[in-house]
């Protein structure tokens, strides 16, 4: 059993700044990529930030320059540092995670729940 638990949404100002995480817990073997994606009330989901087990980053352009995607291995934590934030930015963000749960075992993709970010104008 896999699983990613988000926090750090709230309700910020614009201009203002938030740090999701997302945590992965149960049997992990290892964590390839993992991401963080965003969902506007009746708007699809797009992918905001990827990074992947060596570090690397890629970000949407609407995001480029005020958020960074980091992650803590030995946490099985990725992170998402927000600033700048704008009213376009309002949102359900969700993560999700390549996982291996053991040795000999192909990588699947695991997601959380999701936390509200809500920035007032």
């Amino acid at each position: 059993q896999v699983q990613l638990v988000e926090s750090g949404g709230g309700l910020v100002q614009a201009g203002g700044s938030l740090r999701l995480s997302c945590t992965a817990s149960g049997s992990i073997f290892s964590i390839n990529a993992m991401r963080w994606y965003r969902q506007a009330p009746g708007k699809q989901r797009d992918l905001v930030a990827t990074i992947t087990s060596g570090g690397s980053t890629n970000y949407a352009g609407s995001v480029k320059g005020r958020f960074t995607i980091s992650r803590d291995n030995a946490k099985s934590t990725v992170y998402l540092q927000m600033n700048s934030l704008k009213p376009e930015d309002t949102a359900a963000y969700y993560c999700n995670a390549d996982i291996v749960i053991g040795m000999g075992y192909s990588p699947r993709t695991y997601g959380g729940q999701g936390t509200q970010v809500t920035v007032s104008s």
